[in-house]
């Protein structure tokens, strides 16, 4: 088949974000009664970047109010089709410190205020005899609450994306993979007319950039600005502002059979999240890692092969640039775990359970967790710029917003702004209206 020179709808972008908004934009045009005309390109192929190696968590655990909104309506999505997705409804879990009890029992009442099922346990005894009921190896000092979360869980990234590439070619949507995209055209208006690739121009309608982690090299193709004014919650003024920072994604798996993580009746676990304000000690020599606040996740997932997860992220300390061109090219893996973190994830592991002592050479050294492109609040950019170019910049939370590419599309179809999307307008950042932290040690949470 040729290389298209035109389409009403050009997606740059082969991940979660870009292959959902193209299965749901083809499912809404057919449902008007019309064909698709809709081309999705990306540099590399389908998952071929931070998609394709997330560790998939899906949770609704988020102190901010618009976050738990939208990964509410995500999760509906996640439901709507287990099988094709790879999804684990398995739940979720945040056991926490108590400098985090009160943002944690806020969560609780908000989710339950929309509607979504969770247990929470308040108090170190009350904490320590639910996770025993759980896991009987449970010994995590410190802990003075838990929220359970009964949705959620994990999907498998690689069938996730494909099963959504699955039902956007079913639908007619085109996707064509190593198409590195060079530029943009623009009419006197500022309107995109065309997107330039190395294999032609592709004249178009409208356009979607949901391309992850190398958002910063579009944002600049777009002639977005590069620094900004952001007005704190406070009302101060931080001006110059870098709109991109890149973090270290601290992911990896522990090579043990992944039955190792069963629950006292036999079954699988729900994701764990602990964060912890008690000292962690090396589980190899007993000296102290760190005395500051820590956390981490872990799931047992047959698709890494043991039980995978993760821990706090930290910023690259590099020119962005350098890292812009190309965050899983063959000058990267420095940046993909650092070289502390097998160490202080496994010991953090032993700390909550007692099973896990001993299984520091089990660690798979291979490429795990990435880079992640960060806004100035550490949250997504959902918006519109030059009249008809929406940008899905997802701040390191894209892979469990599977719903984002729904609500995009029904913004193009009908025109109208979807209510979950506008807390994450570019806009926030000049009024102020940015999302709450919280007492967390995860930049994300």
């Amino acid at each position: 088949m040729p290389f298209p020179t035109r389409t009403d709808f050009l997606i740059i972008g082969a991940g979660i974000h870009g292959l959902s908004t193209a299965a749901h934009l083809a499912e809404l045009i057919r449902a008007q009664g019309r064909t698709p005309d809709i081309v999705v390109v990306d540099k590399a192929g389908i998952a071929a970047g931070a998609s394709g190696i997330a560790c998939g968590v899906i949770r609704n655990n988020y102190f901010q109010p618009a976050m738990r909104e939208l990964m509410a309506d995500s999760v509906d999505v996640w439901e709507s089709d287990p099988a094709a997705f790879g999804y684990h409804p398995v739940g979720y879990m945040q056991v926490s410190p108590e400098c985090m009890c009160a943002d944690v029992a806020g969560i609780a009442r908000e989710q339950s205020d929309i509607g979504y099922a969770s247990t929470f346990v308040e108090g170190a005894a009350d904490s320590r005899a639910y996770m025993r009921s759980i896991f009987e190896d449970w010994r995590a000092e410190g802990i003075t609450s838990v929220l359970h979360e009964h949705r959620g869980g994990y999907a498998n990234n690689g069938k996730a994306v494909y099963g959504l590439a699955d039902k956007a070619e079913a639908a007619g949507v085109r996707i064509l993979t190593g198409v590195t995209v060079t530029g943009f055209r623009r009419d006197g208006s500022g309107a995109v007319t065309a997107v330039e690739t190395d294999r032609g121009a592709v004249e178009c309608t409208q356009v979607v950039v949901a391309v992850g982690p190398w958002i910063r090299r579009l944002w600049e193709l777009l002639d977005l600005p590069e620094t900004i004014f952001v007005k704190a919650r406070d009302g101060t003024i931080h001006p110059d502002v870098p709109i991109w920072v890149y973090w270290s994604l601290q992911e990896g798996t522990l090579g043990v059979n992944p039955d190792l993580q069963r629950t006292n009746d036999g079954a699988f676990p729900p994701v764990i999240h602990v964060d912890s304000d008690a000292p962690l000690l090396s589980d190899e020599d007993g000296s102290l890692i760190t005395d500051r606040m820590w956390g981490i996740y872990y799931k047992p997932d047959f698709h890494f092969g043991g039980i995978q997860g993760g821990a706090q992220p930290f910023p690259i300390e590099t020119d962005p640039k350098e890292v812009a061109v190309d965050p899983y090219g063959p000058e990267s893996p420095e940046f993909v775990v650092g070289a502390d973190f097998a160490h202080m994830w496994v010991s953090a592991l032993a700390h909550c359970q007692k099973r896990f002592e001993g299984q520091h050479a089990r660690f798979k050294r291979e490429p795990s967790g990435g880079i992640g492109a960060f806004s100035p609040d550490s949250f997504p950019i959902f918006d519109r710029f030059h009249g008809n170019c929406t940008v899905i910049a997802d701040s390191n939370h894209g892979f469990k917003m599977i719903g984002v590419g729904k609500l995009v599309a029904e913004e193009i179809v009908t025109g109208q702004s979807r209510s979950l999307l506008e807390p994450f307008r570019f806009r926030r950042f000049e009024t102020g209206d940015l999302h709450p932290t919280s007492n967390s040690p995860f930049p994300w949470s």
